[in-house]
């Protein structure tokens, strides 16, 4: 996806990308890969973390041109502080990925980017939410998304279960962004998940020479 500045010649820089947000028994793993491209060619990082922290128990991973992600997801921390003071409570999930929606929807004409939302609340425990490019709202119990998620549509639909356990879950979305960054060109570097439940959040970072791998490479 391509951010076209004044001179059409520019592209901006989009988080390339390979996504993924799955629920298991007690909570939930939401993850990406590390580069950010420009064109979906050439890849100008290989140490973007896209899985970016909301408020305590609540992630986003972000997909798209990275400078609006990155500007979302600024107004979306500010909009859930704000909010968990007036409630005297934590925001749930659904207001997170709510606060998202409504500001990709009210500005789709000027924005090119869409976001995984995953975190646990008193109210509902783990859940996995879409908002699409243009600020359409979605629960899932596990998706995907990014560029490299075409490579691996099949592997999610096969492999996935509810109730999975914590380290089912992990290596699930260890091996679908793994099996992604080994075909598409602009996924790659290292493997970021968030890992969430009732206890709190836990930043896993699996480096590429420790990914699984299912093929020659």
């Amino acid at each position: 996806m391509e951010k076209h500045c004044t001179d059409s010649r520019v592209k901006g820089v989009s988080t390339g990308t390979t996504i993924i947000a799955a629920i298991f028994d007690g909570g939930v793993v939401i993850g990406s890969d590390s580069r950010a491209s420009i064109g979906g060619e050439y890849v100008s990082s290989k140490t973007i973390n896209k899985v970016i922290q909301v408020h305590d128990r609540i992630f986003c991973c972000m997909a798209g041109s990275l400078a609006d992600a990155q500007a979302v997801t600024k107004a979306a921390k500010f909009h859930l502080s704000f909010h968990s003071v007036q409630m005297e409570s934590p925001p749930l999930v659904i207001a997170a990925a709510s606060v998202l929606k409504e500001l990709c929807y009210n500005n789709k004409d000027e924005l090119q980017a869409g976001f995984l939302t995953a975190g646990w609340d008193n109210k509902k425990g783990p859940q996995v939410y879409v908002v699409s490019l243009g600020g359409m709202l979605v629960s899932q119990p596990v998706t995907i998304g990014g560029s490299g998620s075409t490579f691996i549509y099949g592997y999610v639909d096969a492999k996935y279960k509810p109730n999975m356990s914590r380290e089912e879950c992990q290596q699930f979305a260890t091996n679908a962004l793994a099996l992604a960054m080994g075909r598409d060109n602009v996924s790659g570097g290292v493997v970021h998940l968030v890992v969430i439940t009732e206890k709190g959040a836990e930043h896993v970072v699996v480096p590429g020479n420790k990914l699984p791998k299912f093929h020659d490479e």
